[in-house]
């Protein structure tokens, strides 16, 4: 049987690792919370109180982390992943960091005899518990093909991306335009609401036509239309403010280094910064809907 690592067992990485532990893998799961561990061990994992106690006989090392200097640290470091995985075992991060770190890292495993992919995910809490995340993979093809056995467990759509790091790419990059166009859907449920257009007789015109997106029709920021949106639950998260503006910021920071003109995303950064300066950022992202309408 295939043995598994898990290191990170946050609001993500608890549910995916439970995932693994379900479909019948061997998971030996590590996070520096002792009730994170608590909780995978209810779910069938095994716990682990270090790095290296959990890698020290895994087939496949999975990481699910807060930033960039948490991966370097946790791959990196003395006590990390590199240092005491046996080697041959696949390694995969399904953090959302920095592309450099992502490419930094990798390079360093495949220099120390690891094939590694960058694997960061899409679809939030409730599909990392449902099992259905959208992975998107960063890495050499037979690395990414050895990978897949192990995401399928923990999600319904994997795509590769291409190289190393561009696993980071795919995602910074479609959650800029997420950021964005649920900023423009806020906008325009608002101003139909104070021109006198109801938000259900908006949203059944306006997603047959051309204004339709993902942000209206599966996620409404106006309560109503979409009865499973946090919109229905005062914003209740989904996937906070914070989490989108860590990633807009990493968007901003990759365009900064690939000199790329990205006005909106730039804008939308300090729009979500606003969420965070009013103490609010634990709300839903679409939860920007009270900033638009100035009841933040």
């Amino acid at each position: 049987m295939t043995t598994i690592a898990f290191i990170g067992l946050g609001n993500m990485g608890g549910p995916m690792a439970a995932n693994l532990a379900k479909a019948g893998r061997q998971v030996a799961a590590f996070d520096l919370s002792e009730a994170a561990r608590a909780r995978a061990v209810e779910a069938g994992c095994q716990d682990a109180d270090s790095v290296a106690a959990a890698v020290g006989q895994a087939d496949v090392v999975v990481t699910m982390l807060p930033a960039g200097k948490h991966v370097r640290a946790v791959y990196l470091g003395e006590d990390g992943v590199i240092a005491h995985t046996k080697k041959g075992a696949l390694l995969i991060d399904s953090s959302t960091i920095d592309v450099d770190s992502a490419r930094a890292v990798g390079k360093a495993a495949g220099e120390a005899g690891f094939q590694m992919v960058d694997a960061p995910v899409s679809g939030g809490v409730a599909a990392a518990a449902a099992g259905t995340l959208t992975f998107m993979v960063g890495g050499e093809k037979d690395a990414f093909e050895r990978a897949r056995p192990v995401l399928q467990h923990m999600g319904k759509n994997i795509f590769h991306a291409g190289q190393a790091g561009n696993g980071q790419v795919a995602k910074i990059c479609n959650n800029m335009l997420l950021g964005a166009s649920m900023i423009a859907t806020c906008e325009a449920f608002n101003l139909a609401e104070r021109l006198g257009l109801d938000a259900q007789t908006f949203f059944d015109i306006a997603s047959a036509a051309s204004g339709q997106c993902w942000s209206m029709t599966s996620y409404c920021p106006a309560p109503g239309p979409v009865p499973a949106a946090p919109s229905n639950r005062d914003y209740q998260p989904g996937f906070t403010a914070a989490m989108m503006l860590k990633d807009m910021r990493l968007a901003q920071e990759a365009a900064r280094n690939a000199g790329a003109a990205t006005p909106l995303g730039g804008l939308a950064e300090e729009i979500y910064a606003l969420m965070e300066a009013a103490g609010k950022d634990g709300l839903d992202f679409s939860g920007v809907m009270k900033l638009i309408k100035g009841t933040l």
